[in-house]
C-alpha cells in the first residue's frame, strides 16, 4: 500500500498542538500514567509530524525513523549513556534523554507510532477516494 504525504502545514500545526500538549503535561501533570506513558505516546507522534514538517522522508521511512529514534533514547537510559560518556550535558538534553529504561516507554513509543500509521493509512485513502 502506498501512503502519500499531505501538505507540509497540516504537519506543522499538528505538532505546535501536540508541543503544547506535552508542554502541559510536563508542566502541569504529576501523575504514575499520563505523564509517562500518554506522554511517550504523544512524542513520537510530535517528532514525526516535526520531521515531515522539515524533510521531505516518504511517511513509511519517517515513521521508522521515528521509532528506531525513540528506541535509541530509551536504551541510552538503559546504559545510562551520560554517565558512560562522563559529560554532564544541559538540563534541556537531560529532559529529552530521561532517566530511566523501561519496557512500557518502548510499547508507547510503538503504540503511538502504530497509532500514526493508521491515521496515515486512513488519510490516504480518504484523500485518494476523492
Amino acid at each position: 500500500m502506498n501512503i502519500n504525504r499531505s501538505a507540509k502545514n497540516a504537519y506543522f500545526i499538528s505538532f505546535l498542538i501536540l508541543l503544547l500538549i506535552e508542554i502541559s503535561i510536563a508542566t502541569w501533570i504529576k501523575d504514575d500514567f499520563i505523564r509517562p506513558y500518554l506522554g511517550d505516546f504523544l512524542v513520537v507522534i510530535l517528532i514525526y509530524c516535526f520531521l515531515m514538517t522539515v524533510s521531505n522522508l516518504s511517511v513509511h521511512k519517517a515513521l521508522i525513523a521515528v521509532l528506531l529514534f525513540s528506541f535509541a533514547v530509551e536504551f541510552f537510559q538503559l546504559i545510562n549513556i551520560v554517565k558512560v560518556l562522563q559529560y554532564q550535558p544541559p538540563k534541556v538534553v537531560m529532559i529529552v534523554l530521561g532517566s530511566s529504561f523501561s519496557v512500557l516507554d518502548l510499547l508507547a513509543y510503538t503504540l503511538g507510532i502504530l497509532f500514526t500509521a493508521g491515521i496515515e493509512i486512513y488519510r490516504s485513502s480518504a484523500t485518494s477516494k476523492t
